[in-house]
């Protein structure tokens, strides 16, 4: 495997580059995704006791012994009480769209990786073109053993970019699929906490 990356010229190393911050990037994602995973079910059921129990003050409490994003959108909500059912909702709004912007970060730079690894390959195929075809002119002779490392260079540059790009891209859609889960429970939690202060009146 060494010997093959070694094999495929100067543009191999940019790409390896791009696969570490990559893999860097993925596992950043990974921790972060799964702590802002919580029992949201749980969680509503101790927030709805408290409510009916202690008020908003009690289910304040609640949301400061949880991490996640439906608990800091409920607590968002909860410290509006008192001051109107629209600074209640917009409170909610505002802070569903810090999580949502939370989830999502360094969501586009996996993205640029995906992009920019394949395109580095590319650049490396033709630069090993470049390099056989420079190799034919010197050698006056268009045999297979005058062309093999050009050729194999710019195969294994355009192998190496296309691999680093589809792990990313897998991570990519995993990360994708468990964000959507968790944005749409945020917003049925949103609806919910907003219909719970409003019958707590």
């Amino acid at each position: 495997m060494v010997e093959l990356f070694l094999e495929g010229g100067p543009f191999m190393w940019p790409i390896l580059l791009l696969l570490l911050a990559g893999l860097g990037l993925v596992g950043e994602r990974f921790y972060s995704l799964n702590q802002s995973q919580v029992d949201s079910d749980g969680f509503m059921d101790s927030l709805r006791g408290a409510l009916k129990s202690g008020g908003s003050k009690k289910a304040l409490d609640v949301c400061a012994g949880h991490d996640g994003p439906v608990s800091n959108i409920c607590k968002a909500g909860l410290s509006k009480v008192g001051k109107g059912p629209e600074q209640v909702e917009k409170a909610i709004e505002n802070a569903g769209s810090l999580e949502m912007a939370f989830l999502e970060k360094n969501m586009g730079w996996l993205t640029a990786i995906i992009a920019i690894a394949p395109m580095m390959g590319f650049t490396g195929t033709v630069a090993g073109m470049i390099f056989a075809f420079d190799a034919i002119a010197a050698a006056n002779d268009i045999s297979p053993a005058v062309v093999a490392v050009g050729i194999s260079q710019a195969l294994l540059t355009t192998a190496f970019g296309l691999i680093v790009a589809m792990i990313i891209q897998i991570a990519q859609n995993f990360f994708s699929s468990m964000i959507d889960g968790m944005v749409l429970d945020m917003e049925e939690r949103s609806i919910e906490i907003t219909d719970l202060l409003r019958d707590s009146k």
